[in-house]
């Protein structure tokens, strides 16, 4: 994934030290009465499946920055019905020394349109999959998409 050219700026003036920054994931759903699919992207860095995601810019809302994500990454237009899961990620460290921390937002989002592909570098395929025959998937995302799956309740919160 490129760095936001806001958090290049932020990284010149203080350096590779720990970021907290507002991360977004998305579980789409298509919508299909009694066998819903889930829209999962295999990722270009790290070679797994995972739930669109990305970062909140700058004066832009959580809610519009996933939908933006999900429609730059794979082509598919979205509405987010509720937020399911907000929690904090663990300290993440690159290969470059650069640290962060996500406070993660995780969408139950609504399929609009759009058909879904490979729309810029973080991925190299974009599918739909029945919740039957979802990939392998680490336990941050299952976590994820089973929030995402109840149509109704509370956000999850971790404490």
């Amino acid at each position: 994934m490129p760095t936001p050219d806001y958090i290049t700026r932020i990284r010149r003036v203080y350096g590779s030290g720990l970021l907290l920054l507002p991360g977004v994931s998305a579980v789409v759903l298509d919508g299909v009465p009694g066998a819903p699919r889930i829209l999962l992207g295999h990722r270009s860095d790290n070679g797994h499946w995972e739930l669109p995601s990305g970062i909140v810019e700058p004066g832009e809302q959580p809610a519009a920055s996933i939908v933006r994500e999900v429609r730059e990454g794979t082509g598919v237009i979205v509405a987010p019905e509720r937020l399911v899961l907000l929690t904090g990620a663990v300290d993440v460290v690159y290969p470059n020394g650069d640290q962060c921390q996500f406070i993660s937002m995780t969408f139950r989002c609504r399929y609009l349109g759009g058909e879904a592909h490979v729309a810029d570098e973080e991925s190299t395929e974009v599918r739909w999959f029945g919740l039957a025959e979802l990939p392998e998937l680490s336990a941050r995302h299952r976590r994820r998409v089973e929030c995402g799956l109840a149509p109704t309740g509370p956000t999850v919160f971790d404490v």
